[in-house]
């Protein structure tokens, strides 16, 4: 989907008051750098006719939003549903972050998050020179931090798809009437699982997913895999796995993200937007 589709969306949307808005819009549009595809579409397993739209972008704020008195505006969410609806076919879902705000969350390993770094061209809606820069930071921001945080994700996709979660996340009714479990759930774990451990494996994120991975999960979406306990057998395997490489210090991951360099580069990044040289 074009970014101009997407704004289209936005703006038909908004006159008819039926969307989920929050932030500055137009600080998020005017300082934008870099915006991609995050959702199922970006891990090549999305299934038609099933899932929306998401994308994430990252924007610089005005000079004088990070250094006056004035209101932070680190965030921008726009959804074509309302406020509490869950999103279907066809709607869209866009975040889009300040840069600093985007930073701390990356070298934080949001397994979201790191999406745009590894996005592929096609997945890319729009970008430009410190949107480029910032991409080819991926090394610098990965660590195994990331691993820990994409294994957090996974245990709690883990506990939604067993009703274990705290918070009031409910599973998908139609879903468990269908195959048995909430399906969405179990392949997400598996998912993260199957990314985590190419992470913490090769230090790199590949999107689409591998075919031999992306089939596994779409095995399980589908509904293939009838049986939950299958599904749940397939996600502990392979986050076994991944928990045995960080133990045994098998990862050519840094313990931590390159905090220098990324906050010499965030700084110059910020002054030659705001034309400070």
């Amino acid at each position: 989907m074009s970014c101009g589709r997407v704004f289209a969306i936005m703006a038909r949307m908004t006159q008819a008051r039926n969307h989920t808005e929050h932030g500055d819009r137009e600080v998020a549009v005017a300082g934008e750098v870099l915006r991609t595809e995050v959702g199922s579409g970006v891990h090549g397993i999305a299934i038609k006719g099933t899932d929306d739209h998401d994308e994430m972008g990252i924007y610089v704020e005005p000079a004088a939003r990070v250094l006056g008195f004035g209101p932070r505006t680190d965030h921008y969410i726009y959804r074509t549903q309302p406020e509490g609806a869950r999103s279907g076919p066809g709607d869209v879902d866009l975040v889009m972050y300040s840069l600093r705000k985007y930073l701390r969350l990356a070298t934080k390993g949001n397994p979201t998050v790191l999406l745009p770094l590894y996005a592929p061209p096609e997945s890319v809606m729009a970008t430009t020179a410190l949107g480029d820069e910032l991409r080819a930071m991926r090394r610098e921001l990965l660590s195994q931090q990331a691993v820990h945080r994409f294994l957090g994700f996974l245990h709690s996709q883990r506990k939604r798809l067993l009703g274990q979660e705290k918070r009031n996340v409910p599973n998908r009714p139609e879903l468990i009437a269908r195959y048995g479990y909430d399906v969405k759930y179990a392949s997400h774990a598996l998912r993260l699982a199957y990314q985590g451990l190419e992470i913490a494996r090769d230090a790199r994120l590949t999107l689409p997913m591998p075919e031999h991975e992306r089939e596994r999960v779409l095995r399980v979406k589908r509904g293939d895999v009838r049986d939950m306990h299958e599904a749940l057998a397939e996600i502990d395997g392979v986050a076994a796995q991944v928990e045995q490489l960080l133990a045994d210090g098998r990862t050519p991951l840094p313990e931590r993200p390159d905090l220098d360099a990324i906050t010499a580069w965030a700084t110059d990044a910020h002054r030659r937007h705001w034309g400070w040289r």
